[in-house]
């Protein structure tokens, strides 16, 4: 539990999730930590609504949500159109107004300046009014501990300059015993006065389930999770397994994809869309099957669980196979690239982790929520 706080700060919370719904997840369970720490927290939302998110006791303003375009080649809204100026121009007066509502003593930006420049339209006029208001709040960037690979020349360059002249910290949601930045910003070291490590962002350890399954699949929030599913359901019929299985498709699993997958599966597969108690599935189970996402691989070395996992890796995506890799190494999961994936490529994993055996100790932290609120609260000012 994390100790109730002397001196209550306001907090102004930013994230957008545009494809899946991880960093909405962290973010709203770092979110938590801090109103149960005492704090009043402002968690500003700009992607579709996930049915959960945020929890209770946070003020929760949303944005009128974008999500991400084919290829991540632009923004698009609701309807699925490109969004326009007055689109724009109308989320960042959104954005200012409960800004200057909010009234805090700190804001924190989820993924900017590393990441998120489809929305730096808004995130830049916030900036410039954070540099502006006095007493001007303290201002932090939130980041996982792998970020996506910038291949475009300059990017990193602009990130350190945005950070070193607007920010005050940065705070990384790893552990430096796991993964460091610079093994994925290779110029972390031009900005390490700013870097705080807070350990992995995982759930505090769950009641076990009254519900048990051998083998979970999941597939995070769905969106690009069909291939997976498919997957693992062609790999049971294969190896013809009569373990308790149960598959969790994710909520943005097109609703196409779902009626297939709830069409073929046996009585025999517990199939569900969403599971707020996926982590509470874990321990009790002989291995877990999904994609290599942060929350996802927070919830396994919670709990201990043998997994196997297929990093997505589509449109160039680096980040989830570096994890994957990092978890293979420590013999708590074994892989199978996005390329190769098939029913016969999974049955062969599926034996291979099946016979898993995670390591009992892990010099990892897994308690970055309230690592969190104490270094923002405690800051000097």
């Amino acid at each position: 539990m994390t100790e109730p706080a002397t001196e209550p700060k306001r907090i102004f919370f930013y994230v957008q999730h545009l494809l899946g719904i991880g960093h909405l997840a962290r973010a709203s369970r770092i979110a938590g930590a801090m109103v149960e720490a005492g704090h009043q927290v402002t968690l500003v939302t700009g992607g579709l609504p996930v049915k959960g998110f945020p929890g209770p006791g946070v003020n929760h303003v949303e944005l009128p949500p974008v999500a991400a375009a084919t290829g991540f080649s632009g923004l698009v809204d609701i309807e699925g159109q490109a969004v326009t100026r007055d689109f724009e121009v109308k989320r960042t007066l959104m954005l200012l107004k409960a800004f200057h509502e909010a009234r805090p003593d700190i804001v924190i930006l989820e993924a900017f300046p590393f990441g998120r420049r489809q929305v730096r339209f808004e995130l830049l006029s916030l900036l410039e009014e954070i540099r502006l208001t006095q007493p001007k709040p303290l201002l932090f960037a939130s980041i996982r501990d792998i970020l996506q690979e910038n291949r475009k020349p300059g990017r990193d360059e602009e990130t350190v300059h945005v950070v070193k002249t607007h920010f005050d910290g940065v705070l990384v949601h790893g552990d430096p015993h796991f993964v460091r930045l610079e093994e994925s910003f290779p110029l972390a070291a031009e900005i390490a006065d700013r870097l705080h490590y807070t350990g992995l962002v995982a759930a505090p350890k769950p009641e076990p389930s009254a519900d048990r399954f051998d083998i979970v699949v999941s597939a995070g929030g769905g969106a690009v999770g069909a291939a997976l599913i498919e997957a693992a359901l062609d790999a049971r019929d294969i190896l013809n397994d009569q373990h308790r299985w149960c598959v969790i498709t994710g909520p943005n699993l097109p609703e196409d994809d779902f009626a297939r997958f709830a069409a073929r599966v046996p009585e025999t597969v517990s199939f569900f869309r969403f599971r707020p108690d996926f982590p509470a599935l874990l321990p009790e189970a002989k291995l877990s099957i999904s994609q290599a996402g942060y929350n996802t691989v927070c919830d396994v070395l919670r709990a201990r669980c043998p997994a196997l996992l297929v990093p997505f890796a589509s449109g160039g995506e680096t980040e989830q196979t570096v994890r994957a890799d990092k978890l293979l190494a420590l013999g708590f999961a074994c892989v199978i690239e996005e390329e190769g994936l098939t029913g016969a490529a999974m049955a062969r994993a599926i034996e291979q982790g099946l016979r898993l055996e995670c390591p009992q100790s892990l010099d990892i932290s897994l308690e970055g929520a309230m690592e969190t609120v104490r270094i923002v609260t405690s800051f000097p000012s």
